[in-house]
């Protein structure tokens, strides 16, 4: 049994748990999540801890990054279990937000994303004086996935810098499992000076070779049987550089993304 865990659901309460540890002369480290923790999730965990003497785990399922008609509702979640996984290897907080938007109109976050004609996300449902700020990634947010999923990238960029904000870590880490996402948080990063370490951690397999994600439970056990520039992510003709061929594809009711990088010809 590891040590005890702190939840933290306020953010003011997760900037003074940080702000705690920084004044003790301590490094922090965040892997965000949205929770369902697998072993790549953990990790991503021992991972951080080599990398701080501080690791934090957010668990909250972000709705600006889900579109209307996508899974937002059904995103599977296990709390307690995630927090016995935590607790084992040593995490010192989780935080655990109910809700990190405001929201407008008095609406209140709610766990259907049913959309109306004017619903962009499954966050606009929160009323017409509720939150209007969005980051963009301009380039690195349209080709992939973004073709598809035209506000994902927009909600992921937004709720990472807001984390970013109350957690105020010294170092992050992403799966690279998610590669366009690992690359456009690097971007943003970059772009808008924060002091946070960008790590990407390698891909962790099932024993059957797919890809490790929470959303492979929904998969039944017979759909489970059944290239672009690294930096860019502009679409290749021909591998003169490094590379990366991503697949995002749908089986069953499940989306699943996988990727796997390329090196140039010698």
């Amino acid at each position: 049994m590891g040590k005890d865990i702190e939840v933290i659901r306020d953010k003011n309460a997760m900037r003074r748990w940080s702000r705690e540890r920084r004044k003790e002369g301590e490094t922090i480290c965040l892997v965000p999540t949205m929770g369902y923790l697998h072993r790549g999730h953990l990790a991503l965990v021992e991972e951080g801890k080599k990398r701080a003497q501080r690791v934090v785990v957010s668990i909250y399922v972000n709705p600006s990054q889900f579109a209307v008609g996508e899974d937002f509702g059904s995103y599977p979640s296990n709390f307690e279990g995630d927090l016995l996984k935590l607790r084992a290897l040593g995490v010192d907080a989780v935080f655990n937000p109910h809700d990190l938007y405001v929201r407008g109109d008095g609406k209140t976050f709610g766990e259907e994303c049913s959309g109306t004609r004017r619903t962009v996300s499954c966050l606009e449902e929160g009323g017409e004086n509720g939150h209007e700020t969005w980051i963009r990634v301009e380039r690195l947010e349209k080709p992939l996935c973004g073709v598809s999923r035209p506000v994902f990238f927009r909600g992921v960029a937004t709720v990472v810098a807001k984390l970013f904000n109350i957690v105020e870590p010294d170092v992050a880490i992403f799966g690279k499992k998610d590669y366009q996402q690992w690359r456009l948080i690097c971007r943003m990063v970059r772009d808008l000076d924060f002091a946070v370490e960008i790590v990407g951690s390698e891909i962790l397999r099932e024993p059957d070779g797919l890809a490790l994600s929470s959303r492979n439970v929904h998969l039944s056990p017979e759909e489970r049987q059944k290239v672009v520039d690294q930096v860019t992510l502009h679409h290749l003709k021909r591998i003169q550089s490094s590379a990366v061929l991503c697949i995002a594809a749908w089986f069953g009711g499940v989306r699943l993304i996988d990727n796997m990088e390329l090196q140039a010809p010698i």
